[in-house]
């Protein structure tokens, strides 16, 4: 499956980088969700740090999204919305559930599981698939999305489409367990 930020405007890139992740390689244990199911899943978000953003940046978005999940809509696993511009890292478990760890004034929608909190990969077992789990953060030129809580990840993201600067991604190829 391409890139599902290639349908959308193109922006400039910057350097995302994580402790916990790496690019091309597959989610580690920790990242996967023992909400569903997944045997020594954590649901415990990453450790994401960035550079280089556009410097009229006022505002991030981060998310995490799966194209490949089998929905026909993929699956929204994380959205955090207004982190401010003077915050350039999220560590390891800030995306647990309350959002304590958030910087402030920043805060979790609820993805497609419902949960506001970060939720791990879940390829299904045995379904032979490689799910690209795509941690994306968003650089926006407004302080604020608008929105609140109740929003939805996909809605954010139509919703920060015409002020969006520049994307940054980790792509984590994830193949599904065996049956």
């Amino acid at each position: 499956m391409t890139n599902p930020y290639a349908q959308l405007s193109d922006v400039p890139t910057f350097h995302l980088s994580s402790h916990t992740l790496t690019d091309g390689q597959p989610l580690p244990l920790a990242q996967l969700s023992g909400m569903f199911g997944v045997p020594g899943g954590k649901d415990v978000s990453p450790h994401l740090a960035w550079t280089g953003f556009p410097p009229e940046t006022k505002s991030f978005v981060v998310t995490m999204y799966d194209p490949q999940a089998p929905t026909g809509s993929g699956f929204w696993h994380w959205a955090v919305a207004d982190v401010a511009a003077t915050i350039t890292e999220l560590p390891e478990g800030a995306g647990a559930a309350g959002g304590e760890q958030l910087p402030d004034e920043a805060f979790q929608l609820g993805g497609d599981a419902g949960a506001q909190q970060y939720v791990g990969g879940a390829p299904p077992a045995g379904s032979g698939k490689t799910h690209n789990y795509y941690l994306t953060v968003t650089a926006l030129n407004i302080d604020k999305t608008g929105l609140d809580a109740t929003a939805s990840a996909a809605y954010l993201g139509f919703a920060i489409s015409g002020y969006t600067l520049a994307r940054a991604t980790i792509v984590c190829p994830t193949p599904a367990p065996e049956a």
